[in-house]
């Protein structure tokens, strides 16, 4: 389970608008909102690079993280940042308030283990990634870092449905009228296997069938 590793060092932002957060910009911060929990939004400062930290994690919207304000903390979950088009450095962040109980939707990363050993696989199928994410409903204290997939023992045409993923206790699918799919072992299209033999005998055949339908067409001509 993913544990709130995170941390935001803010101060709030006097100046808001597009000024402010240039300003802030200048000054190597990372302007950004702080909304939800019933309260109302504030402008917020976070330190650029506190907000790279958390990007590199690979989880930076799918897990909480706590913000720090004059030594009392808030637990949060990242929404929305905003990504220069041409630096890719941090431009705005979103963060929203929310308590280690409430219950909140958020995408979580599959990953996959038995590759390597994976009959179908090994007969030349290919895994076919039909979400590399599944949203669920979980408390914002208890998400977990990602859910495992085990394709181990999956022929061609098997495949890996959400009942076949271990998830939380407290964790649920937020699509709940179907098990859905997840990952399939892909193969090419099923063929009749064939000697040498049958595969001449087949040949000729359809080339009978060709001079037969010559032969009708130039009798009608």
């Amino acid at each position: 389970m993913s544990k709130s590793t995170i941390t935001f060092n803010v101060e709030l932002r006097e100046r808001v608008g597009t000024g402010g957060s240039r300003a802030a910009r200048r000054e190597g911060l990372v302007p950004g909102v702080l909304y939800g929990g019933g309260d109302k939004p504030v402008a917020i400062s976070l330190k650029r690079n506190e907000v790279l930290k958390a990007i590199e994690t690979g989880h930076f919207l799918s897990s909480t993280a706590t913000l720090v304000h004059q030594g009392k903390k808030q637990l949060v979950i990242p929404q929305a940042i905003q990504m220069h088009p041409v630096s890719d450095q941090p431009m705005h962040v979103d963060l929203f308030r929310v308590s280690a109980n409430q219950q909140i939707k958020v995408e979580v990363q599959v990953h996959f283990h038995g590759e390597e050993v994976s009959p179908g696989l090994k007969k030349g199928g290919t895994l076919n990634v039909v979400r590399h994410t599944v949203e669920l409903l979980v408390p914002a204290g208890n998400i977990p870092e990602s859910l495992d997939a085990d394709v181990s023992t999956l022929e061609i045409g098997d495949n890996v449905k959400i009942s076949d993923i271990k998830l939380p206790d407290d964790a649920e699918p937020t699509i709940t009228d179907r098990d859905f799919t997840i990952a399939t072992i892909a193969g090419r299209t099923a063929q009749a296997e064939t000697t040498d033999e049958d595969g001449d005998e087949e040949a000729t055949e359809t080339e009978a069938a060709a001079d037969e339908d010559n032969g009708e067409d130039e009798a009608e001509d």
